[in-house]
Order: C-alpha cells, then sequence, then structure tokens
C-alpha cells in the first residue's frame, strides 16, 4: 500500500512542479506586457487567456485532445519529432495543468504590475535603465507579492486538476496518475482507506498553500 500511495504524490508534486514553471514563466512575461497596455483587440486577448477559469475542465480536455491529437497537425509534429505522441503521457499531464492553472498566475502578476507607481519607473528609465534592467531591477520586485501568491494559487490548482488532465493524459499508474485522479478510481473501487489517505494528503498540501499565501498577503 505504501507504493501505491507515494506515487501519486510524488507524480502530482512532479507535474504540479514542472507547470508551475511554465506558468510562471508565461504569467509573469504576459502579465507584464499586458499591465497598462491599450490596444486594439485587449479584451479579446484577455478573455482567452482566463478562459481556462470559467471554462469545465472536460471542455477543456476536449480541446486538448483536438489540439494534440493525432488528426491535428500540432499532435502530428509532435509525434514526427519525439516519436510518439503527446496524448496519454506525463506531457500531456503537464499540459493540461498549466493550462488550467495560468490564468491564475497571469492575472495575479498582472495586477501586481499595475500596481506599480509609474513614476518609479519613469525615474529608472531616466536614470538609464533599459527595458530589461527596469523589469529585472525594478518592475519584478516591485511586484513579487503579487507573482509570489500567483504562483502558489497556480501550483494549488496545478495539484488539483482533474477532469483535463484525466481526459487528455489519462490515468496510467506511475505514469499519469495523480493523486485526484487516484482518488477517483480508489473510491469507484472501493477501496475508501487509500482514498482517505489520498484527501488527506491534499488536504494537507491545500491547507499550507492556504497558510503561506495568507502569510505572504499579511507581511
Amino acid at each position: 500500500m505504501q507504493t501505491d500511495f507515494w506515487s501519486p504524490v510524488g507524480l502530482s508534486i512532479e507535474v504540479a512542479s514542472v507547470s508551475g514553471i511554465w506558468v510562471l514563466i508565461f504569467g509573469v512575461f504576459f502579465g507584464k506586457v499586458m499591465a497598462n497596455k491599450k490596444f486594439k483587440g485587449k479584451v479579446l486577448v484577455e478573455t482567452i487567456f482566463l478562459f481556462p477559469l470559467v471554462l469545465p475542465p472536460t471542455v477543456i480536455g476536449f480541446l486538448l485532445i483536438i489540439i494534440f491529437g493525432k488528426n491535428s497537425p500540432v499532435g502530428q509534429l509532435i509525434e514526427w519529432v519525439f516519436k510518439q505522441p503527446v496524448i496519454f503521457t506525463w506531457w500531456a499531464a503537464v499540459i493540461a495543468s498549466t493550462v488550467v492553472a495560468f490564468p491564475l498566475m497571469y492575472q495575479s502578476s498582472k495586477t501586481g504590475f499595475e500596481g506599480i507607481d509609474k513614476d518609479i519607473e519613469n525615474a529608472a528609465r531616466i536614470d538609464g535603465a533599459n527595458e530589461f534592467k527596469l523589469f529585472l531591477l525594478v518592475s519584478f520586485p516591485l511586484a513579487l507579492k503579487s507573482i509570489i501568491s500567483g504562483a502558489i494559487m497556480s501550483f494549488a490548482r496545478a495539484l488539483g486538476e482533474f477532469g483535463a488532465t484525466f481526459m487528455f493524459a489519462g490515468n496510467v499508474p506511475g505514469k499519469t496518475q495523480t493523486i485526484p485522479t487516484a482518488i477517483y478510481v480508489a473510491i469507484d473501487s472501493g477501496n475508501m482507506e487509500l482514498a482517505w489517505l489520498w484527501v488527506t494528503s491534499m488536504i494537507a498540501i491545500s491547507f499550507l498553500m492556504l497558510m503561506c499565501l495568507h502569510f505572504i498577503k499579511s507581511s
């Protein structure tokens, strides 16, 4: 039972960590780009970015299958390059988690960048800072609290993802079986003891995430 218990836990943390890195990179990048920027089509772009927040996980899973499936150009390209399809693989779980967690990171980082006093950034420009130095030494540190909050929420969301992962990555033990899918299978098979262990672990991890988030917001 010990092996059965730890495999989904380790895989969930692994998938959430990798997707969290991608979400952090893209969320901060697009959050910075979209903050205080006005252009035609901005509302449409932001709507697309935030879509995973309101779409049912099964719809996200369906769209991922359509985009990355064997019959799609993207799926065929991936299969040609890597000699195997992405669907029902470890990377499929990462992609699904990244998609559902991205809006939280994007919105949080964008809010952080929007809250920066523009006079501070303009003063840095006057002092000779280029845009890269301005971002690295001024904007990023000032928005750091919001970025960390977004990273924590994104990690927690990726860790608890079920619907899109189940459809797109499947439920292969030791390969794509995360804690949420393992709980579903355990309940379906009547193994309530193992289900309770996984549920308790998710509650504990989520509690720690929320405590960290509360600490950051109150500091």
